[in-house]
């Protein structure tokens, strides 16, 4: 074995041991994430508790004041003050929930705690990158393996961006590192290849830009995808406030649900997210069909990625469009961008494990 190979031998090893070390800490800051809602829950419940027992309290004053007034004994009746779940006349926005933590000041403590331990994984798994791709000098996306920790690695990346511009989205934390925790699990148990070099149709400077476009598209696709989820139980739940006979949520769902931003602020941030991605995922087919014509002869021929990667994009136009259409915004267009974002995952997991096509050269 010569000098070079020994070196990427060792860097493609440092690589695993970077993810390892990654996949460890992404470990504790979610059970630091889990500890900020379980403190902040407290906190909300002993707050319900406490406007209670004011509201019982204050309602028992007001008796003793009518009966001493000798006003015929008659009693006071106070109701306890809406939730606000619509906006103002005039305003767009409507409050958001006190966030993960609560108010409580232990619940957003451990918030920072977690927020930390993911930077420091996310430093680890960065590094696990870019020593996968020193050990096979190329990019780091050649198979599925390396598509997946680089996939996870950038939606990390774009939630602490979030955070760094000081946008209200702590609230990601806990899905975000509990699907990259899945990810990595599922990248170093099933979808590992050793490092190694590529076919020569993927030797191209396309490579880096055909891909790390999806990639890019995909995580942020993934951030919008779970504010629309959210969306969907936080809307329901303001439903279910305006409507008192309505069925009532567990204890356990209300401190949970109370905690996220409201129904419109979710709306309005899944849809921004993905009318910005969308333009980017466009240029990645776009990227890919000059890539085939160089590697292939041609631009398009119906292979079954060129095909999911037209009916993902297909999906996404239909629900930028359906919520620019009265009748279709709200819960139907999320349900549009729940089954485009489920396009985007069959097209990388099930076109990629289950179906032959030309993208299959590189394995998994």
């Amino acid at each position: 074995m010569n000098l070079a190979a020994a070196v990427n031998e060792n860097l493609a090893h440092y690589s695993n041991v970077l993810i390892y070390s990654a996949m460890a800490v992404y470990t504790l800051a979610f059970l630091a994430h889990i500890a900020e809602w379980v403190f902040g829950s407290r906190s909300a419940v002993g707050r319900t508790a406490n406007a209670i027992t004011a509201d019982a309290a204050a309602a028992q004053r007001a008796k003793v004041a009518v009966r001493v007034g000798g006003k015929g004994g008659g009693t006071a009746v106070l109701e306890r003050p809406k939730i606000v779940t619509r906006s103002a006349a005039g305003s767009r926005d409507v409050p958001d929930g006190p966030g993960a933590a609560g108010n409580s000041e232990q619940g957003d403590v451990y918030g920072r705690i977690a927020v930390g331990l993911t930077v420091l994984a996310f430093l680890f798994h960065a590094a696990g990158v870019v020593s996968r791709a020193l050990s096979v000098q190329r990019a780091p996306w050649g198979n599925m393996y390396e598509f997946s920790t680089t996939f996870a690695m950038v939606a990390v990346a774009a939630y602490l961006t979030l955070l760094v511009l000081k946008k209200n989205v702590r609230w990601i934390g806990l899905p975000l590192v509990t699907t990259v925790l899945l990810d990595l699990g599922l990248a170093v148990s099933v979808l590992y290849t050793a490092s190694d070099q590529l076919v020569p149709a993927l030797h191209s400077y396309w490579l880096w830009i055909h891909v790390s476009c999806a990639i890019i598209s995909g995580a942020a696709l993934y951030i919008g995808a779970v504010s629309t989820l959210l969306y969907l139980f936080r809307d329901r739940y303001e439903a279910q406030l305006e409507n008192p006979q309505a069925k009532q949520y567990s204890r356990f769902a209300k401190s949970v649900l109370e905690r996220v931003p409201s129904a419109a602020s979710l709306d309005k941030f899944a849809y921004r997210i993905n009318a910005t991605i969308f333009p980017l995922w466009t240029f990645t087919i776009i990227a890919g069909a000059i890539w085939a014509e160089a590697a292939w002869g041609r631009y398009w021929g119906w292979d079954p990625k060129e095909v999911w990667s037209f009916i993902t994009w297909v999906a996404y136009a239909c629900y930028l469009h359906a919520r620019a259409t009265a009748g279709w915004k709200g819960r139907k267009a999320a349900y549009l961008a729940l089954i485009a974002f489920g396009c985007y995952l069959f097209n990388y997991y099930g076109v990629n494990i289950f179906v032959t096509g030309k993208h299959s050269y590189a394995g998994v």
